[in-house]
């Protein structure tokens, strides 16, 4: 148990001098000449304007997660394309034998040389498999972009709500006089 501990200990102390080290080697060896263009604060190459405790609005953050959400799937093709590739290359009957071997070694992750090898119908088999795999897949994103889109997040500019109507009709303007009674003596 000491031996764990010390080793721990030994590595983490390492970890803090190997993260400090470059730190304070730069913070010597580094000329200290600042002008006021230098200590700016520099944000896309425009000049700060304005406190930067400003209102951000959220249509910005709702495109931004819609981006990350409907861009990832594209990381879950590459393993499906390769592995639906194959499958779809091995069902082929006309494949040589050398070919199918190299082929059934991809797609198990195997050695060429074990004598695994996938037959054309259990690849075409694989194949359909994976083809509704891919569709249920599309069904569910399309259910999603679906419920984005009735909801109104795709829409850049919103129209007036229902709700909000109302309370705009519900408002007395202010140039009506409510006092028109006058008074003679």
């Amino acid at each position: 148990m000491t031996n764990l501990v010390g080793h721990l200990l030994l590595f983490g102390g390492s970890v803090c001098v190997l993260l400090a080290l470059p730190m304070i080697i730069g913070r010597l060896v580094r000329p200290k000449l600042p002008t006021p263009e230098k200590d700016a604060i520099y944000e896309c190459g425009e000049p700060a304007i304005g406190s930067s405790y400003i209102q951000f609005d959220l249509r910005f953050y709702v495109v931004a997660l819609l981006f990350i959400v409907f861009d990832v799937e594209v990381a879950f093709f590459f393993p499906w394309a390769a592995i639906y590739g194959n499958a779809t290359q091995l069902a082929d009957t006309r494949l040589e034998e050398g070919a199918r071997d190299q082929l059934s070694a991809r797609l198990l992750d195997q050695n060429p040389a074990t004598n695994e090898i996938i037959s054309a119908e259990t690849a075409q088999q694989l194949a359909i498999t994976g083809f509704f795999d891919l569709l249920v897949f599309f069904v569910v994103l399309l259910v999603g972009f679906a419920y984005v889109w009735k909801r109104g997040d795709l829409d850049w500019i919103r129209a007036l709500t229902q709700k909000s109507q109302q309370a705009a009709d519900q408002t007395v303007p202010s140039h009506q006089n409510t006092s028109s009674v006058t008074t003679t003596a």
